[in-house]
Order: structure tokens, then C-alpha cells, then sequence
């Protein structure tokens, strides 16, 4: 078990929840399936386990900031 750093979350179309993270040691970044989507039919998103990401893959931020006016 490696030490990790949380990115982001990403929902895919299918309802799956995607989990992005940053492995301490070695720097690289991995893909969890946090939440599987009800209507998904995929069987390799199975939670708890990596999933391979594209590039399109948008990771959204866990924290936003917003500009005062």
C-alpha cells in the first residue's frame, strides 16, 4: 500500500465515479471507480479497483476559488 495525494473527482456518462490520485513515491497518477453508477454496464468499473483514463479525462478540482467582486 502506497501513500497517495487526492486530485479529484470525475462522473462519467455511464454514472460511475471516478476518484484521480498522485502516488507520493513515485509520483504517477492512478484511477480509483469510487461509486459505480446504477445503470452502468460496464464490467470494468468495479469499486475499489483502477480503471484506465484517457486524456480527455477532466479532473475536477476538490477545492474552487472563486474571485470577489
Amino acid at each position: 500500500m502506497s501513500l497517495v495525494r487526492l486530485l479529484g473527482f470525475t462522473t462519467l456518462a455511464c454514472g460511475c465515479v471516478i476518484g484521480h490520485y498522485r502516488e507520493v513515491a513515485s509520483n504517477r497518477e492512478v484511477a480509483y471507480v469510487e461509486e459505480k453508477g446504477r445503470t452502468c454496464e460496464t464490467t470494468t468499473h468495479r469499486r475499489n479497483h483502477t480503471v484506465s483514463t484517457g486524456r480527455s479525462t477532466v479532473v475536477v478540482p476538490l477545492y474552487a476559488t472563486a474571485k470577489s467582486a
